[in-house]
């Protein structure tokens, strides 16, 4: 049974002064979350990815459909029974939230205090949270003098302290450089695969989809436009939010100006190979052009891999007869799409 589920959910903010629209933030949003996955939410601006998170965890109240999380409904619940729900879901922020006059573990041990755990409690699961995060020689320091990767250890160490079922994950490494994004998604990774914590991010970033979650949703103006797993929406983008996406982080075919300039510096003709795990390899479509006679250059593109598993779209520049190499494309293999390019 899935942990996290939401069915048909809208939520439309009323018009703020008198004359004005109202605003539809969610639009007929349904979507399944599995125990122990790592579900990837993005979307640009505006898109509707906070909105929903604060559906999920009860900080706001949806218009319309129904909300379950772990097996409860979100929908219409009174605030004490929400606060029981609260305590299994975590919640990292892009800005760390953190209190600059507490250390590094009264950070971390301040939602224990406030759930009212003994000392003896609140000091073992802090070291345990310490260790796990790599933070026990800052326990002692403040936020000032913490890096922004460490700071947001911190956050995560602080959202893990009640031992929730699941994190959400708020734009948790827009405010970090490529390094230390590497660094606080290898440890969310950790959090799924050693705590078993279902884990959701919400962001704009593909290359966190990329090298994080499992499933997507992507979100354009209040709606779930594509959901699925991760390599298939990498790999097969079909709708033009989800391409946009995708073609921040993987070369595919040239665009017209890419092309242009294609052209000006190479001869022959130009063809797209796309690749997708299981299709025809890339050694098997080289050797049937150069069995064939045809002199290939390969002028843009690479190969991919998400999930552990490869696809690649590669633009060749050939030199040969026509017929020489449509025969050798052809006998490359199934499954591989060929995008005439001229």
């Amino acid at each position: 049974m899935a942990l996290i589920t939401l069915r048909s959910v809208t939520k439309t903010y009323p018009a703020a002064r008198k004359g004005n629209l109202a605003v539809n933030a969610l639009e007929d949003i349904s979507l399944e979350i599995e125990p122990g996955e790592i579900f990837g939410i993005i979307g640009y601006s505006g898109a509707g990815k906070s909105t929903l998170v604060r559906l999920i965890n009860g900080l706001e109240t949806c218009t319309s459909g129904d909300i379950t999380v772990d097996g409860r409904s979100v929908s219409g619940v009174p605030e004490r029974k929400l606060k029981t729900l609260r305590q299994d879901i975590g919640m990292i922020f892009q800005q760390f939230n953190l209190f600059s006059s507490k250390t590094v573990r009264n950070n971390i041990a301040y939602p224990l205090r406030v759930a009212g755990r003994s000392r003896a409690q609140i000091a073992e699961r802090t070291n345990e949270l310490l260790e796990f995060t790599g933070l026990a020689d800052k326990a002692d320091s403040y936020p000032e003098q913490l890096s922004g990767g460490q700071k947001q250890r911190v956050g995560i160490a602080r959202a893990l302290a009640a031992s929730p079922k699941i994190l959400l994950a708020d734009e948790a490494t827009s405010a970090l450089d490529p390094e230390t994004t590497h660094e606080v998604l290898a440890l969310l990774r950790r959090v799924n695969q050693e705590l078993g914590i279902t884990i959701v991010v919400i962001t704009h970033e593909m290359e966190v989809i990329r090298d994080l979650a499992t499933r997507v949703a992507v979100m354009d103006r209040g709606r779930i436009v594509e959901q699925g797993e991760v390599f298939d929406v990498f790999s097969n983008p079909r709708q033009d939010s989800s391409r946009r996406f995708v073609s921040t982080v993987v070369r595919g075919v040239p665009s017209a100006a890419e092309l242009q300039a294609l052209r000006s510096r190479h001869e022959g003709r130009l063809v797209t190979l796309s690749f997708r795990d299981g299709s025809a390899s890339q050694a098997a479509v080289f050797l049937e052009l150069a069995a064939a006679g045809v002199d290939f250059e390969l002028v843009y593109g690479g190969i991919n891999d998400v999930a552990g598993r490869a696809f690649g779209h590669l633009t060749l520049a050939l030199k040969g007869g026509d017929s020489a190499i449509d025969t050798a494309l052809a006998a490359a293999g199934h499954g591989l799409k060929v995008t005439e390019l001229g």
